[in-house]
């Protein structure tokens, strides 16, 4: 996938050495630049997504955050997966989306190169951050049900040539 050694590179360039591993008990771990990835993982699709979430964690995290009893790991822990949310569910793709006559939570997961669980976790977030709804520009972005409006300025010179 494309998109996943567009992530390596970025990487690279982020001075992060990115390792595959068999043996992990978790989906991934970042610690002191360096990212590894479980090998194991179902998909390409989940390794982006994870491998997104542990460039989170080099942009968000210090020190270190294996112990989640501790509350102030649990929000680091959070921050970097908001982080991996906006970058790979952004409202802007989530329009385009609507632009291309995208219908379902599938095809939009689909689409924007996610899981279906990690979509759902994203649209979770933003439900909890944004309530129902969200308005950018002139599209509004629902969560439940998930959708898009879109709303159309009418010109009051479109009513008077009409005669109305």
């Amino acid at each position: 996938m494309q998109l996943y050694d567009d992530l390596l590179i970025e990487c690279d360039n982020l001075y992060v050495e990115v390792n595959e591993k068999d043996d992990m008990k978790s989906k991934g771990l970042y610690a002191d630049n360096i990212i590894w990835v479980n090998k194991l993982l179902p998909s390409i699709i989940e390794k982006y997504s994870v491998l997104t979430e542990e460039i989170g964690h080099h942009y968000t995290t210090a020190g270190d955050i294996l112990d989640l009893t501790s509350i102030a790991n649990r929000k680091q822990e959070l921050r970097a997966r908001r982080w991996a949310y906006m970058r790979l569910v952004p409202f802007s793709k989530i329009i385009q989306a609507h632009k291309l006559y995208i219908v379902n939570r599938y095809e939009l997961a689909d689409f924007l190169n996610v899981t279906e669980d990690f979509l759902d976790e994203a649209l979770e977030w933003y439900k909890s951050k944004y309530g129902l709804y969200v308005s950018i520009d002139n599209f509004t972005v629902c969560f439940e049900p998930l959708g898009v409006i879109e709303m159309f300025e009418w010109l009051e010179t479109s009513f008077n040539r009409y005669g109305t």
